[in-house]
């Protein structure tokens, strides 16, 4: 069946680094676009950053560019988000989504918390 698992979550310092890797089966990875989303309590679910599929091309959010990158290995269905310079505001649960105009997959999310 179809699964995205996502890890690399956890406890960080403002200004500290974190990668999130999320490790997908079940269906033909390198046919979906991917993206990270993030949702943080009280708030909607929002997109942090997306990859075509073959990595070509990338886009994030204006309040994460410049300090995070996502990049994917089709070769091991994987898809990753490094996070540097974060901030308390990037606590949320993070989530992976793959996509293509017939099926979206998601994943069950990650916690990112950002605090001293």
């Amino acid at each position: 069946q179809v699964q995205l698992v996502e890890s690399g979550g956890g406890l960080v310092r403002p200004g500290g680094s974190l990668r999130l890797s999320c490790a997908a089966s079940g269906f033909t990875f390198s046919s979906y676009a991917m993206s990270w989303y993030r949702q943080a309590p009280g708030k909607e679910r929002e997109l942090v950053a997306g990859i075509t599929r073959a990595g070509g091309s990338t886009n994030y959010a204006d309040s994460v560019k410049g300090r995070f990158t996502i990049s994917r290995d089709n070769a091991k269905n994987t898809v990753y988000l490094q996070m540097n310079s974060l901030k308390p505001e990037g606590t949320a649960v993070y989530y992976c989504d793959a996509w293509r105009t017939v099926a979206d997959y998601w994943g069950q999310g990650t916690q990112v918390t950002v605090s001293s």
